[in-house]
């Protein structure tokens, strides 16, 4: 971590540098600022809207509607089939079903009326579809969702999943002009190369080699770093103000798939002295390898759920918290605006704070994981001690 932080320092004392580092400062401050504001103003509007549909629905059974905090945070933290920007402006992802008719292919806007959900006839095959929750099932004549009916096998790109493959296209095209430069260059690395040469010297010396050791970092070097800058990048994009709101690795499908990949390559590079630690411990009375063994065989599963868990939790639980701050300022406004506009400048100031600390989260989490995937590396793979 010196090294890193020496590295760094040694870029912001150029000049240059210095005046970059200040702008974009400067930059996300002002956009950290004015985006809890903007986004707040966004959800009061939408939730106006929605109130003002759901009361005039309800009118003559003379129900009140109100704001649920509960649902308005758990629909921006889940994974959509729209990317919606702020206000009415949201863009439709492509729907991929697969029936018993074969592939069915649409926009995901044929299944959304007024920005609600809603059903939708396929003109080829005739099946007709209705979302709920996110989630698609057939539907009757009438659009009721068939839940009694095993629902079409969903192979969309939604919103999550657009957002990887972003961030995978950034990555190629990124890392590719990087190392570009470093054909036949004899001049130092500065701008970008600097920055992304100072993150791979860190995770090697701080990471690689005092988890693995220096004859075997080298192996586990491409992907630890692939899996560093990818949730790196995707912590980033999901804290970018009126781009969608992604929230990437709080997805359990990608987190899952992040620790199949630890658990494969830990189970496979596993040697004699590994496995035999964990089927029979040496050195251990006979009755306690009978408890012994089965924990330890569970603790192979056990790991790399717990990368899965924790990455989830603690990128989901930043974007809860700043919503749950916006919550609060739309509960205060229904009571009156002096209300709201009081409680809502406690609650600006603590969303820009939060902010800063999900940038800080977001580097920490990818670093975390990459740690902890190289030290289950380097247990799989260490020799015996004489």
């Amino acid at each position: 971590m010196h090294r890193f932080l020496v590295g760094l320092g040694g870029l912001l004392n150029r000049k240059s540098m210095r005046k970059i580092v200040f702008s974009a400062f400067i930059t996300a401050l002002t956009i950290i600022g004015l985006s809890p504001v903007v986004v707040a103003q966004d959800e009061a509007v939408q939730h106006e809207e929605i109130a003002h549909s759901e009361a005039e629905n309800h009118e003559e059974h003379g129900h009140e509607s109100k704001f649920n905090p509960g649902e308005m945070i758990m629909h921006h933290v889940a994974d959509a089939h729209f990317i919606h920007f702020i206000g009415n402006i949201s863009v439709p992802l492509p729907v991929i079903l697969y029936t018993e008719q074969g592939f069915e292919v649409f926009s995901s806007s044929n299944l959304y009326k007024d920005h609600q959900e809603s059903f939708y006839t396929s003109a080829s095959t005739g099946n007709s579809y209705r979302i709920e929750n996110e989630k698609i099932y057939f539907a009757d004549l009438d659009g009721n969702a068939l839940h009694e009916v095993a629902p079409p096998m969903d192979l969309s790109i939604t919103k999550s999943v657009f957002g990887m493959l972003f961030i995978m296209f950034i990555m190629v095209f990124f890392f590719i002009g990087i190392a570009r430069k470093y054909k036949g260059a004899s001049a130092a690395p500065k701008g970008a190369q600097n920055v992304i040469e100072s993150l791979i010297l860190f995770i090697k010396n701080e990471v690689a080699v005092p988890s693995l050791g220096a004859k075997k970092a080298d192996k586990f070097m491409p992907f630890l770093l692939t899996v560093f800058f990818f949730i790196w990048m995707c912590n980033m994009l999901g804290l970018i103000p009126f781009l969608g709101g992604f929230n990437i690795t709080g997805t359990l499908a990608i987190t899952i798939v992040l620790a199949a990949f630890v658990f494969i390559i830990t189970t496979i590079n596993g040697n004699g002295h590994y496995w035999g630690h964990i089927f029979w411990p040496p050195g251990v009375p006979l009755l306690i390898k009978f408890i012994l063994v089965p924990i330890e065989i569970a603790g192979v599963f056990i790991k790399p759920l717990v990368l899965m868990v924790r990455l989830t939790a603690n990128i989901t639980a930043g974007h809860i918290i700043i919503l749950a701050f916006v919550s609060l300022v739309l509960l205060f406004g229904q009571q009156s605006a002096v209300a709201g506009y009081g409680v809502g400048v406690g609650a600006v100031i603590f969303m820009i704070l939060m902010f800063f600390i999900e940038l800080l989260v977001a580097f920490l989490q990818a670093y975390v994981f990459v740690l902890l995937a190289a030290l289950y590396f380097g247990d799989a793979t260490q020799e015996a001690h004489h």
